[in-house]
């Protein structure tokens, strides 16, 4: 959360020229109301049931995609075996924007649309940071700190290392 993915993977569809698919909001049209919402009234087991069905429709883009994952894709096992058969079969590069708690605490101050972190912000953030760091290692390809960077020069850099691993042929399926 915070990490400006949504913004990056638009940047990187639009310069690729493919579509770019936003988890979150396919969540939201699929449920028919806010990621907020869900929490409330279906809890977050629905949701992340909701999250995995649409990663796997996502992962299945007969065109390529450019796929921003929320945050806590990486949370269930099967999500990640997704992930890392996409890069194994077709080559996939997976992209983990990480950031330092205390960066993301300021970037996720403003808006309501962010229901885990309601009670307390920060100690969330380090808390989640500690428990998905392993899980995101897992099936990251290039890993970002975006924690000083623009967003311009985080998608300059990652267009300069896809191409070079498309080039080389350094993704998971070589």
């Amino acid at each position: 959360m915070g990490t400006g993915k949504s913004t990056v993977a638009r940047t990187l569809a639009t310069h690729y020229g493919i579509e770019c698919l936003d988890t979150d909001k396919l969540v939201e049209a699929r449920a028919g109301k806010p990621v907020r919402q869900m929490f409330a009234e279906d809890g977050e087991d629905a949701f992340r049931d909701l999250e995995s069905d649409v990663l796997s429709s996502c992962l299945r883009s007969p065109q390529g995609a450019v796929i921003a994952g929320a945050g806590g894709v990486v949370l269930r096992a099967e999500n990640r075996e997704m992930l890392n058969a996409a890069r194994r079969d077709s080559g996939a590069i997976v992209v983990w924007l990480h950031a330092q708690p205390e960066v993301l605490s300021v970037r996720t101050a403003k808006g309501s649309h962010r229901p885990l972190l309601d009670d307390d912000r920060e100690g969330t953030l380090v808390r989640m940071s500690q428990e998905r760091m392993p899980l995101y290692s897992e099936v990251a390809d290039i890993v970002v700190d975006v924690s000083d960077r623009s967003q311009e020069s985080v998608c300059a850099l990652l267009i300069d290392a896809i191409d070079e691993a498309v080039r080389y042929g350094e993704t998971s399926n070589e």
